[in-house]
């Protein structure tokens, strides 16, 4: 599923060209997707002006000048397309296509619907059911070592599953959750509550730079993830330990393996000898 950095990449994509324009045409081409789409959605997107674009955890919110906020989840595989010129050709999975009033097109295609889309009241949209409770965003200043600390005083969870619990910090996702902790030098293992002091400082500086490093380069392709241009993200060829098992840490000096152990159902990769 795209974590923080494909949807910061493709929001800013989409932001580049939708900022200020006009939704002049809006097709829907079938009802639902992970759940039914809005009533009347093409009807209530039509016409309506892009105040701007942002991004809220994994969704991105497309503000609206009539006071609504078109909430946009890209779910596994989803990808938000765009071209220039005549209508592009449809395929099967083409569920939502615009165009806006300068002619730019954009299509969302997603073979496996597990994507969804509202449409909410601007003013309210922090308390929609799927953004209600979610944590600060790790990029920005409310988060910190004394944030993050107090986030996890208490809980007897692992903390890799604790990075990955979107009321601690939103947006963070398995790849960059295994990566910020190799950075950090903390064992996936390790009671959420025994991270404090310097190594809650240490984790996260760890998760913004590997998230701002991410953005920077595109986000991770593994399998569906493609930029709005369908340029592929290429932060996948720095991973130190994601989907590394078997070779060497990336870590001077340390000389350890990566691992891999399996936590919640879901991959975790780390260096047993540098991760403490």
């Amino acid at each position: 599923m795209p974590e923080l950095p494909e949807v910061e990449t493709v929001m800013r994509g989409l932001s580049s060209r939708m900022d200020g324009r006009v939704l002049a045409e809006v097709e829907v081409r079938r009802p639902d997707l992970r759940w039914p789409l809005p009533d009347r959605m093409a009807e209530r997107l039509t016409g309506r002006r892009i105040l701007g674009l942002r991004r809220r955890a994994k969704y991105i919110l497309v503000d609206l000048d009539d006071g609504t906020s078109w909430m946009i989840h890209l779910g596994m595989s989803g990808r938000m397309l765009i071209s220039d010129g005549p209508k592009p050709p449809l395929e099967t999975h083409d569920h939502v296509v615009f165009r806006t009033d300068d002619g730019t097109w954009v299509k969302f295609n997603d073979a496996r619907r597990f994507g969804m889309m509202d449409l909410w009241p601007t003013q309210e949209v922090e308390r929609h059911k799927l953004l209600k409770g979610i944590g600060p965003e790790p990029l920005g200043n409310a988060f910190n070592g004394p944030a993050l600390e107090s986030a996890l005083a208490g809980k007897y969870t692992p903390i890799k599953a604790a990075l990955l619990d979107q009321k601690v910090v939103a947006g963070v996702g398995n790849i960059y959750a295994c990566e910020a902790l190799h950075r950090a030098g903390i064992a996936p293992r390790r009671l959420a509550l025994n991270v404090w002091g310097g190594r809650a400082e240490r984790l996260a500086d760890a998760v913004k730079s590997v998230l701002t490093e991410a953005i920077a380069a595109g986000g991770s392709s593994l399998r569906d993830h493609r930029q709005v241009s369908g340029e592929l993200g290429y932060f996948q060829h720095t991973f130190r330990v994601y989907d590394r098992e078997g070779e060497g840490c990336p870590t001077p000096e340390c000389g350890g393996t990566v691992k891999r152990l399996v936590q919640s159902g879901r991959s975790t990769f780390y260096c047993p000898r540098c991760q403490r």
